[in-house]
């Protein structure tokens, strides 16, 4: 991924190139950047955060961090439209995070900062067919898993 710099800037070149105009950033932990803190906290209880076609995954920010549970039957789109649970390019439908429960960051969970793809590195990242996207468990940097992108500009009304 280069870093979390360089997973923040393939959230925005994707987004560019399908159209959104928001700022998109990785939903990952880094060592100055915990992962709550990547939205504004005006608006983390406030906005809620929906998927590509503006259906509600959470009723805000802060849910994702309370009860964690994507709402039932609402699927997570990547920028090309498919669906990360039942699509093939992701076979092992994994979300990395590198954060505690609570979003922060998680010491050794981040595959040193977001570069190492090495099977001997482990980085937080959580099962998606859970429901939850903060289900922590140590994994092998080798994992080819998602990473979410969750827009944080705030020209429009809701997240994605």
């Amino acid at each position: 991924m280069r870093g979390i710099r360089g997973a923040d800037y393939l959230c925005f070149t994707q987004a560019q190139a399908v159209g959104l105009k928001g700022t998109f950033r990785a939903f990952l932990s880094a060592r100055l950047q915990d992962l709550h803190s990547i939205v504004r906290k005006a608006d983390r209880d406030r906005v809620p955060i929906v998927n590509l076609k503006d259906e509600v995954l959470f009723d805000s920010w802060d849910a994702v961090f309370n009860d964690g549970r994507v709402k039932d039957n609402v699927p997570i789109y990547s920028f090309d439209g498919k669906d990360v649970l039942n699509d093939g390019t992701w076979p092992d439908k994994m979300v990395w995070h590198g954060s505690t429960g609570g979003g922060q960051g998680h010491v050794d969970g981040m595959c040193e900062m977001w570069r190492v793809d090495n099977r001997a590195v482990t980085g937080m990242a959580s099962p998606l067919q859970s429901g939850s996207l903060l289900q922590a468990s140590a994994s092998s940097c080798s994992g080819s898993y998602v990473v979410l992108c969750i827009e944080n500009s705030y020209a429009a009304e809701a997240k994605r």
